[in-house]
C-alpha cells in the first residue's frame, strides 16, 4: 500500500482564546484535499503546523513519510501559499521568482513553464504593482512551485477573487493534480471546492466534523428524485402511485415537481422503481433527476447536529 503524503491524527493546539482539538488529516498521492470550514475555524493553524511554523500541542503525523515533528525532513518536497503572498512591487513578476529561486536555491530555468502553468507568460515582465489580486495568487502558486514540490499546500487562494479569478484558481488546481502533484486546498466559501476535490475535511470551531470521499459526502441523502409527470393533472395520480409502492412524495413548488424518498435505495434503484410505477399507471415522466445536497446544505447540517 502507498504511503499518505499527510497522516495526522489527534492534533491538538492550545492558544488563551482558541483550541484546536483531535483534528485529523489524511491525504493520499495525486488527490486535492479540500481544506473546509469558516474564518476562525482552525485551518491556517493546522496548515502552519504542517509547514513546521506551529508546533503542536499533542498529537502525531507524518507529511510525505517524514515526522511531523522534524519538519525540516520534509519541507524542500512542500510548496506554501499561505494567506497573501508577499512580493517586490517595484519588481516585475518573472524578476520576483528569480529572487525566490536565488533565496531557495531551486532552478530559475523553470520560470518561464511557471509562468505560463499559472497564466502570467504574457505579464512575467510586467511590474508586480501593476498586478491583479487574482494574478498575484497566481504568481504567489508559481513561487511555491519553484523547487517542483510533491505536495502543495493553499491557504484560501481563491479568496477575494471576482467569479472569474475563482473559475481560473479552480482550473489551476485541477492543472496541478493533473501533472501529478497532491494538493491540500483551503477554503471558507464551499461551492469553491465542490467541483474538484477528491477529499474533504470539514472543520467547525477548532474540531473536525467530517473526513472522507468528497462524493460520499454529497451522495449521503441519497435516495432522492425530482420527478414532473407531462400533464399536470397525473401528479396527484402519481402521488398515490408512489406512496403505495412505499416512497415518501412531496411536492417541490407550484410547478408539478415531486420529490420522492425511500430508506435505503440508491439514486439508481429509486428511479427505476419509480419509472417502472408511472409506465405501469400510464403516467409519463418528463424528468426524472437525482436530488443532491449542496457541500453548504451538508456542510451546515453536520455544524448544526454536532452543536447539540
Amino acid at each position: 500500500m502507498t504511503e499518505p503524503v499527510i497522516d495526522i491524527q489527534g492534533v491538538w493546539k492550545s492558544y488563551r482564546f482558541f483550541q484546536l482539538r483531535d483534528v485529523g488529516l489524511r491525504l493520499e498521492a495525486g488527490q486535492i484535499l479540500g481544506f473546509v470550514g469558516p474564518n476562525g475555524a482552525g485551518k491556517t493553524t493546522t496548515m502552519a503546523m504542517l509547514l513546521g511554523l506551529v508546533r503542536p500541542t499533542a498529537g502525531t503525523g507524518a507529511v510525505l513519510g517524514r515526522p511531523i515533528g522534524d519538519p525540516a525532513s520534509y519541507l524542500p518536497r512542500v510548496g506554501a501559499l499561505i494567506e497573501t503572498p508577499a512580493f517586490y512591487p517595484a519588481l516585475t513578476g518573472a524578476e520576483n521568482l528569480r529572487m525566490f529561486a536565488t533565496v531557495g536555491r531551486t532552478d530559475p530555468a523553470r520560470i518561464p513553464a511557471l509562468l505560463d502553468l499559472v497564466g502570467l507568460a504574457e505579464r512575467g515582465d510586467d511590474r508586480y504593482r501593476s498586478y491583479s489580486l487574482g494574478m498575484k495568487q497566481r504568481l504567489g502558486i508559481a513561487a511555491a512551485l519553484l523547487g517542483d514540490p510533491e505536495l502543495l499546500i493553499l491557504d484560501e487562494p481563491a479568496n477575494g477573487l471576482d467569479p472569474q479569478g475563482v473559475r481560473e484558481m479552480r482550473t489551476l488546481v485541477g492543472r496541478l493534480a493533473e501533472a501529478g502533484r497532491t494538493v491540500l486546498v483551503s477554503s471558507h466559501d464551499l461551492s469553491e471546492l465542490e467541483q474538484i476535490c477528491d477529499w474533504l475535511v470539514l472543520i467547525d470551531t477548532g474540531r473536525s466534523i467530517y473526513q472522507g470521499p468528497a462524493r460520499e459526502f454529497l451522495d449521503d441523502v441519497g435516495g432522492q428524485l425530482a420527478v414532473v409527470p407531462q400533464c399536470e393533472g397525473d401528479v396527484a395520480r402519481l402521488r398515490v402511485v408512489l406512496a403505495e409502492a412505499g416512497c415518501d412524495v412531496s411536492p417541490d413548488g407550484d410547478d408539478g415537481r415531486l420529490v420522492v424518498r425511500t430508506n435505503g435505495d440508491d439514486d439508481r434503484d429509486l428511479a427505476a422503481t419509480v419509472n417502472r410505477r408511472a409506465f405501469d399507471a400510464g403516467i409519463v415522466l418528463v424528468e426524472l433527476t437525482p436530488v443532491r445536497s449542496s457541500l453548504e446544505d451538508r456542510y451546515l447540517s453536520l455544524v448544526e447536529g454536532a452543536s447539540r
